[in-house]
């Protein structure tokens, strides 16, 4: 059994001046050993201090899709822009909620925990007055005024439509089911994770002509951080960028692109002498009966073989077989 290493009285004093004078950090001295104990906080981890990569993703297409939900469901022309995220703390997050604030609660299943998406005053006064065939700029004092239950139920239908884009949204990377839990107004009925646990924000502007105003999701990372190497790796987001109605609109547009159809009757050399000495009247023979089959190009490829003829008065060919 090796002999333990006893520090004399001497070497003990010594390290102890050192450590005083500021010469030797004991932190410092202790991360040099093997095995040495490193403090991690499971609340304030690196991941918290940012937005998750590629999350940002999820928003823009959410952006694509809500944009045509909403503007069908208000009959007019929404506008949706990525203003940016942020990381709070979840007290400090609810600190910055006005209130009354028309919030949603709503699940991602399977993933654990809820998140919340909420609306200014200023936005639901302009939707609900949209929803009711008004033109959305009605100015209604919002200080210290709860929302009525049937500003609340039409803004059920809007939070609802919302959430299935969102649905939609996350479809290529993972599948999910989300819900609508309940309608909130008060910030401080929230308590869907503790105090001191980050929540991850992404706020986005609905613009409707002069009238615009905030739509804001709050997700908590403990949601998010299990299939958050998914989210770093995104591998399947080549597939976020594939919209069915938008290659449909593509496929039509192609098929009515003009084309240049040319129908080769025959070829001739001649020499440039030739070329030159020709005049109005003369004759050139090509290599090929006039009865023959004649190529088809279009936009200067070979595509068919033809056979000229007269249809209806006019000049014109008969496709006779595929070009290989």
């Amino acid at each position: 059994m090796a002999a333990e290493k006893i520090l004399t009285k001497g070497e003990i004093e010594g390290l102890l001046n050192a450590v005083f004078e500021g010469r030797i950090t004991p932190e410092k001295e202790l991360s040099k050993v093997d095995g040495g104990v490193e403090l991690y906080d499971l609340v304030n981890t690196e991941g918290h201090k940012g937005s998750v990569p590629n999350l940002d993703i999820i928003y823009d297409n959410l952006i694509r899709y809500n944009r045509i939900t909403l503007s069908n469901r208000l009959r007019r022309a929404v506008e949706i822009k990525k203003i940016g995220a942020r990381s709070y703390k979840f007290e400090a997050f609810l600190a910055t909620l006005p209130t009354p604030v028309c919030m949603g609660i709503f699940k991602i299943e399977p993933l654990k925990g809820v998140a919340l998406i909420s609306f200014d005053s200023g936005m639901v006064l302009s939707l609900v007055d949209s929803l009711l065939g008004g033109s959305g700029s009605a100015k209604v004092p919002v200080a210290n005024r709860m929302f009525t239950t049937i500003e609340l139920r039409l803004m059920e239908k809007v939070v609802g439509d919302v959430l299935q884009d969102l649905e939609k949204a996350w479809a290529p990377l993972y599948t999910t089911k989300i819900s609508l839990l309940r309608m909130e107004m008060n910030p401080r009925l929230l308590n869907i994770i503790p105090p001191e646990y980050e929540i991850i924000t992404m706020t986005l502007k609905l613009q409707m002509d002069d009238i615009s105003g905030n739509m804001m999701f709050a997700v908590p990372y403990t949601t998010i951080d299990p299939i958050k190497d998914k989210l770093r790796s995104g591998v399947q987001f080549d597939l976020m960028a594939v919209d069915p109605q938008w290659s449909h609109r593509l496929v039509n547009e192609l098929l009515e692109a003009p084309m240049e159809m040319a129908v080769e009757l025959g070829n001739a050399k001649i020499t440039l002498r030739e070329l030159l000495d020709l005049s109005p009247g003369d004759t050139i023979m090509l290599d090929k009966e006039a009865c023959g089959e004649m190529l088809v190009k279009l936009e200067g490829v070979p595509k068919y073989f033809s056979i000229p003829g007269i249809r209806h008065g006019n000049q014109a060919i008969q496709i006779s077989k595929i070009y290989k």
